[in-house]
This record gives structure tokens, C-alpha cells and sequence, in this order.
């Protein structure tokens, strides 16, 4: 799939330390949404907690990053988001209701992650693809489930997004 191989190849550019776990989480969230990460409670509160606590970060995070082959869904990061002086609300709200609106795949996941021992193959992607495959398969068995950032990745990136459906929130910058 050649936008999965765009999208890696940018991510692996922005964010060398991307681990398996960071590949997988990107398509994860490609393919479902962000529906995993609003059970657990008030979106606007969650994130105004969030953006509080946030130290600066070294990454050059763009206020928009569009993660789906289809460019409906994007990462939106907190940091430069705040930055352009955006409603901390307007994208809770956004956030919450692509969790309860977006119909996401896990045929899609499954498609996207059985793209990626090619991807190794080719280069695209710095890892070998007896891994990839081992990775992408126990995450199948277990039923895709959502999964963090890598430690590497965490440590190095600082991440903070909502996953959005962007037409909720149309004056982003892309």
C-alpha cells in the first residue's frame, strides 16, 4: 500500500526511535480511530490536565498530521496546537466525538499491518520482516488490541495528540 509506505517513511523521518509498537500504534489508529482512548473518562479534563503538564518537546511535531489513506483522520499535537492559539476544548470535543462516531476496521488493520513485511523487504521500514511478522501477528491473535508508545519513542518525542476526525475542527493548519 503505497500511502502506509508514505506515512512510515515520514513518521521514520520526523521520529527515528519509532519502534514496532509505534508502527503499529500509527496504523492502529489509522484504521479505528481513537475510539480505545476515551473510555476512561472526560475528554476535556483529561486534556487540560495533559496540556498543563506538558514540558517542551525537541520534536518538530506539525500542528496536523493526517494518518489515514482516506484524509479524514489526523494526529492533532497538543504543543504546537496551543501554540497557534487553539481551543484546548474545541479539540476535546472533537476528539470525543470521533471516538463515539468513527466506524473504524480491523479488516482495514489487518490490510495495512500485512503490508509491512514487504515494507521491511524494500527498506521502508528498519526492521527485518521475520519480526515485523512476528510482531503484526500477535497483535492479530490477540485482537488488535491498543497499545503505547515505545519507551525509546516516549522518552525521545514526548508525544501528545488526539486522534480527530478533521472535519470537526476545518481552520487546522496542514
Amino acid at each position: 500500500m503505497k500511502f502506509i509506505g508514505q506515512l512510515l517513511g515520514a513518521h521514520l523521518a520526523r521520529y527515528p526511535q519509532m519502534q514496532l509498537a509505534d508502527i503499529y500504534k500509527l496504523l492502529h489508529q489509522a484504521a479505528l480511530g481513537p475510539a480505545h482512548a476515551i473510555e476512561s473518562g472526560d475528554a476535556i479534563a483529561r486534556l487540560r490536565e495533559e496540556a498543563a503538564s506538558l514540558a517542551p518537546s525537541a520534536s518538530a511535531d506539525p500542528v496536523c498530521d493526517v494518518i489515514s489513506p482516506d484524509g479524514r483522520l489526523a494526529r492533532v499535537h497538543v504543543r504546537p496546537y496551543l501554540a497557534i492559539g487553539r481551543d484546548l476544548d474545541a479539540l476535546a470535543t472533537a476528539f470525543a466525538r470521533t471516538a463515539c462516531e468513527y466506524a473504524g476496521s480491523e479488516d482495514k488493520l489487518a490490510k495495512f499491518c500485512g503490508c509491512l513485511g514487504d515494507l521491511a523487504d524494500a527498506g521502508g521500514i528498519p526492521f527485518i520482516r521475520a519480526n515485523v511478522e512476528t510482531y503484526m501477528n500477535a497483535r492479530r491473535d490477540e485482537g488488535w488490541p491498543a497499545v503505547h508508545h515505545s519507551d525509546p519513542y516516549r522518552a525521545a518525542y514526548g508525544p501528545a495528540y488526539r486522534v480527530i476526525d478533521i472535519s470537526l475542527l476545518t481552520d487546522l493548519p496542514r
